[in-house]
């Protein structure tokens, strides 16, 4: 694991005369706990460095070419396409060349300036560009943060790849404030920008007023001239970082009085992180810098002067200023190291930004699948509700988006299918909802081009599928199902069936996993073990179930078995639907029905293949019929003869229908246990728990039964 720091061209990665870039970047590296895996790049001509490690990028010129491309090509070249992070500091134009050399890169990108005032920033489009391209944008304040999302659509506004780490500094001790003396000090470039004219005129007043006090100036200026001369003026010049710090241990009023707007303000920080009582205008980033200043709304030689009279005078509220400004600093070196540390970690470690300390609580999930609305509760019983009752069970919040009927509510002459609005709703939705999972079931007009753009908006989000429909070679729509699986395959993080994945060719076996029909107590209310019941066996079909009735002409191999199962077993009462013109039943007339049968005959179309059921298992095991069931479907890894009835053939079933249904002891003890272990073992809330790990990639030491 590797990380590579890239600097500006020409910072000054050394304690000598250090750029403000070089300063956070070293201060936050050496707090951090990937210490040992940072290599800081750069490009200056002094010999000392900072004490960690570092490459010095040497260019020569070359007449008519680019040094910034020979900077960052050089990078490249040194770097060799072995880091796992490559963070650029405060150059946007450095992405673009980086991107196109290797588009897998994980690139992140610091701006410690205006993002409208840089090259590769300043347009609307540069902007998009880099939202694409990196993985992370951090700004030094929100007001940096601000200026870059001028212009930008709304879902950008909120967008998870946008972070505001601020600039840290030292804090120093309380009692720094004992050995204060009578000083006020200036750092930064002496110009107007920072004000600096409006300081002079001020500060040669309030010395004048003041004689006990003195100016300490620290800074230069070759472009412009302001001339200042008072004898309680030190003007300084440049001077070392580590000596700025010094004297503002000493400063009683720190000024920081910039008249642009500034991006944040580092003198202003570190005044407020040694007790200094500390006044600042109200431009850009400045007031986040400190927690309690005096803030100049309009900065004027007389609001100025003003102030600092005013803090000379009272000296409990100078004293009051300095005692706050340390004691409610926090932006350390070590809190902002922290939180460089945990986005690495996240991307990194592949962890998600919300699972911390292995506990996972309250994740926004949105919940993709057909709800039904549309059918007036005739499939409320299905098992995405079931799903997402496990979700909510789990304690998460879980955003219902029923992809079906929002499909069918906006079809158009413009829109035929009705695919573009529900994928543009599904974008609106993310924006405002901001999911960290994103679960789909059996949601095919959701495009996998669509998913790869939630991805780039949203780059910690986890995605998976859930799909329940059959997957035999010899059943229903084998091809169809296939495709439909296939589809978002590689879009999403997880795929979760209700086939066994080792019974199937066609998927990578790293990323799919099985998963019960997931029973629901709030469902599967019936204990028909603990009544008598008048018929043995029940069995309902359907030709689909938004269908609702049976289509004509439909053949059915399961008509055709349980036909003949119904002649072989003649003593034996059956109640069937879907069958023979009789229609198939729903909701709560189902349940009725259901609730005075004995044995359920869970029957699939096809060919039996390894652990697939429709989700009538549930239904069946889960309201204490007993459950009948071929063996083939190798559901004997999970229940036992005392717990299912097993069937080799048609024979069998018929010859084990007539013991279980003359047996009301045996009867009921395999409808009690069968419920018991599905209801334990294969409970919806087990079942959302299991696809919520495995979506995030994290493996718990939890025993699922059918994680095998």
């Amino acid at each position: 694991m590797k990380i590579s720091i890239l600097l500006p061209y020409k910072e000054n990665f050394s304690p000598t005369y250090p750029g403000a870039v070089s300063l956070f970047v070293y201060e936050t590296s050496k707090k951090s706990a990937f210490k040992k895996n940072i290599t800081v790049y750069g490009s200056t001509k002094l010999k000392k460095k900072f004490p960690i490690k570092y490459k010095n990028i040497s260019l020569v010129n070359i007449p008519l070419t680019s040094q910034t491309k020979n900077y960052v090509n050089k990078f490249i070249n040194l770097e060799n396409q072995k880091s796992t992070i490559i963070e650029i500091h405060n150059r946007p134009s450095y992405v673009k060349i980086i991107f196109s050399k290797n588009n897998k890169r994980i690139i992140s990108l610091y701006f410690h300036n205006d993002p409208l005032s840089m090259d590769g920033s300043k347009s609307i489009n540069d902007r998009k560009l880099l939202l694409k391209q990196c993985y992370k944008i951090i700004f030094n304040s929100n007001w940096s943060k601000k200026r870059f999302l001028q212009g930008l659509e709304n879902k950008f506004v909120n967008s998870n790849k946008l972070a505001v780490f601020y600039q840290s500094a030292e804090k120093g001790s309380i009692n720094l404030i004992q050995n204060k003396k009578k000083w006020i000090t200036f750092v930064g470039k002496l110009n107007k920008a920072k004000g600096y004219d409006v300081f002079s005129k001020a500060i040669i007043k309030v010395l004048n007023k003041n004689n006990k006090w003195k100016a300490k100036i620290i800074g230069d200026e070759k472009r412009e001239k302001i001339e200042l001369s008072h004898k309680n003026a030190d003007i300084l010049g440049f001077k070392k970082h580590d000596e700025v710090i010094k004297i503002f241990k000493k400063t009683s009023i720190a000024v920081a009085c910039s008249r642009w707007e500034e991006p944040f303000g580092r003198t202003s920080l570190e005044a407020s992180a040694n007790g200094c009582a500390v006044i600042i205008t109200n431009r850009g980033g400045l007031p986040e810098t400190v927690t309690n200043a005096k803030i100049l709304k309009n900065l004027t030689t007389k609001n100025l002067e003003k102030s600092l009279n005013e803090l000379i005078k009272k000296n409990e509220l100078r004293k009051k200023l300095q005692r706050l400004s340390i004691k409610n600093f926090y932006l350390t070196h070590k809190f902002i190291s922290n939180l460089i540390d945990a986005y690495r970690s996240e991307k990194i470690n592949k962890i998600p930004h919300f699972y911390t300390k292995k506990k996972l609580n309250n994740l926004r999930i949105l919940h993709i699948t057909n709800f039904n609305e549309r059918l007036d509760g005739r499939l409320f019983f299905n098992t995405g509700r079931r799903i997402n009752n496990g979700f909510i069970r789990l304690g998460h919040s879980v955003l219902g988006f029923s992809d079906r009927d929002i499909q069918k509510y906006y079809k158009s002459f413009q829109d035929l299918k009705g695919a573009k609005t529900l994928n543009d709703k599904l974008k609106k939705t993310c924006y405002n909802y901001k999911p960290d999972i994103i679960m789909l079931g059996h949601a095919d007009l959701i495009s996998p081009e669509q998913i790869n753009e939630l991805r780039d908006d949203y780059p910690n989000v986890r995605i998976g599928q859930w799909f329940l429909d059959p997957l035999n070679k010899k059943g229903p729509d084998f091809e169809r199902n296939k495709d439909r699986i296939l589809d978002k395959m590689s879009s999403v993080d997880a795929t979760f069936l209700t086939t066994s994945p080792s019974a199937l060719s066609f998927i990578p076996k790293d990323k799919c996993f099985y998963i019960p029909n997931p029973a629901d107590k709030s469902f599967e209310t019936l204990n028909n073990f603990n009544k008598s019941c008048n018929v043995d066996v029940f069995f309902a079909l359907s030709h689909g179930v938004h269908r609702g009735v049976l289509k004509y002409g439909k053949i059915d191999d399961r008509v055709n078995f349980v036909n003949k199962l119904i002649q072989m077993t003649a003593n034996a009462k059956f109640d069937v639907y879907g069958i023979n013109n009789i229609q198939p039943i729903w909701a709560d007339h189902y349940f009725k029905t259901i609730e005075n049968a004995k044995m359920g005959l869970n029957l699939s179309r096809g060919d039996a293949i390894k652990y697939y059921s429709s989700d009538r298992i549930t239904q069946i095991a889960g309201n204490g019929l007993v459950c009948l069931i071929d063996e083939k479907t190798q559901y004997r890894d999970f229940f036992n003869d005392k717990e299912m009835v097993f069937y080799k053939n048609i024979s069998d079933l018929s010859e084990k229908i007539l013991k279980v249904s003359n047996d009301e002891k045996l009867r009921k003890n395999l409808g009690k246990r069968g419920k018991e272990k599905y209801m334990k073992f294969f409970n919806s809330t087990l079942v959302a728990e299991f696809i919520i790990n495995k979506t995030l990639g994290i493996n718990k030491n939890k025993n699922f039964l059918w994680n095998n």
